[in-house]
């Protein structure tokens, strides 16, 4: 990802009022979190699974975050339980940020991860989770506040999927 997509979406990020990032380090969306230790606002929390980043994340909006939980579309699967028995049964907004690993428009595609990328939509779909793909930075202010009001309106995790630029 460029330096200045990465800027743009840690902006867009502080301007929605995530001040919460529980994440796996992943290498497509990478570039944020030098951007986001900087900031004095987000506490950034490191994780040694997804599962865990979705319960560490579920706590802090619990205690009144805006949290997001940041992650590689594969850790989708690995999360899954978490996220049906916790931030889906108690009802806990959460922002999942996804970088779509596999995807059509995935730059760094190979045979590692377009299978598993197939399978990151339906996966999305089968939890009813509402999600929204982004390609490019285009409105990328807007798109980060409307999933950030959304997942506070149903009070259940919301999806940002990752692609096309941001995987570059």
């Amino acid at each position: 990802m460029e330096e200045k997509l990465a800027k743009d979406l840690v902006a867009a990020l502080r301007g929605a009022g995530v001040d919460f990032v529980a994440y796996l380090p992943e290498t497509r969306l990478s570039q944020i979190l030098p951007l986001m230790r900087g900031e004095q606002a987000v506490d950034l929390v490191p994780v040694a699974s997804e599962a865990e980043a979705v319960s560490i994340g579920s706590g802090a909006a619990l205690g009144g975050r805006q949290v997001m939980v940041y992650m590689e579309g594969t850790g989708l699967f690995v999360s899954t339980y978490n996220l049906i028995v916790v931030a889906k049964r108690f009802g806990i907004p959460l922002l999942l940020g996804l970088a779509y690993l596999g995807g059509f428009s995935d730059q760094r595609n190979n045979t590692v991860y377009s299978q598993s990328g197939s399978y990151l939509v339906p996966l999305l779909e089968t939890l009813q989770i509402r999600y929204r793909v982004l390609e490019d930075g285009g409105n990328l202010d807007g798109h980060v506040r409307d999933a950030v009001r959304l997942m506070n309106s149903l009070q259940l995790p919301v999806a940002l999927v990752f692609a096309g630029e941001f995987s570059g």
